[in-house]
């Protein structure tokens, strides 16, 4: 049976320092709203940079900022899973907004996205990469590195960060990221990025120019190339 989460008090970490949470029992922060991923993915992309991404373990609470997002719209995206329909594969895609969408790639990576607009209509935020402020050495052991191993060597990529806190779609597919009862869950501190930079997506190879990649400006977290197509 999933470990439900106790919620704590908000806590605020600097924009590029990984400090631990002081709670160890407590999950941070309140759980997000289901209207805030009613929205176009650009506007939930965007928007959720700096949010938490917690996972609950039997042994642990790994917690982690989000720092970058890649959008993706179902009609009209070639790019998207949801651009041919509504599968059994791709159904979580047309919601309802805030589930966990995740799939499998080149044989051995899983990839977490979250399902946003209305129910009914198709579209996702991709997690590319987090920064890790609690749980290292569980995150560490999931990746197969160091206790000591640098927070980008944790969750630095989709396949990563889905690694380092053990996401699979067969254990998370579905699974309602803004329910007191799943074992993850995204929750808002209240911290406030700054600075953000807009990129085109990357790694892809259909609409790959499209300005859709959302991440924290100068982030050591962030994957890839950071040049911005534009600054907000």
């Amino acid at each position: 049976m999933k470990s439900r989460m106790k919620p704590g008090n908000p806590t605020l970490v600097s924009g590029n320092s990984s400090r631990e949470i002081s709670d160890h029992g407590a999950a941070p922060g309140t759980l997000m709203p289901r209207t805030f991923f009613e929205r176009q993915p650009d506007t939930v992309a965007r928007a959720v940079l700096g949010k938490l991404l917690i996972r609950q373990t039997n042994d642990a609470l790994l917690v982690g900022r989000i720092v970058e997002v890649e959008a993706y719209f179902g009609d009209g995206d070639p790019a998207a899973h949801a651009a041919a329909g509504r599968t059994a594969r791709n159904a979580v895609l047309f919601g309802p907004a805030g589930h966990a969408y995740v799939y499998f790639i080149y044989g051995m990576h899983s990839c977490l996205n979250i399902s946003c607009e209305p129910a009914g209509q198709a579209g996702s935020i991709l997690v590319r990469a987090l920064e890790p402020l609690q749980g290292f050495a569980e995150m560490a052991a999931w990746r197969g590195l160091s206790a000591h191993a640098s927070p980008r060597l944790l969750t630095s990529g989709p396949g990563r960060l889905c690694q380092a806190l053990g996401i699979t779609r067969a254990t998370h597919n579905g699974v309602d990221l803004l329910s007191e009862d799943s074992d993850l869950q995204l929750r808002d501190d209240g911290y406030e990025t700054q600075d953000i930079l807009v990129t085109s997506r990357i790694g892809i190879s259909k609409a790959a120019e499209r300005p859709l990649r959302f991440l924290i400006a100068g982030h050591s977290c962030v994957s890839g190339p950071a040049r911005a197509i534009k600054r907000s």
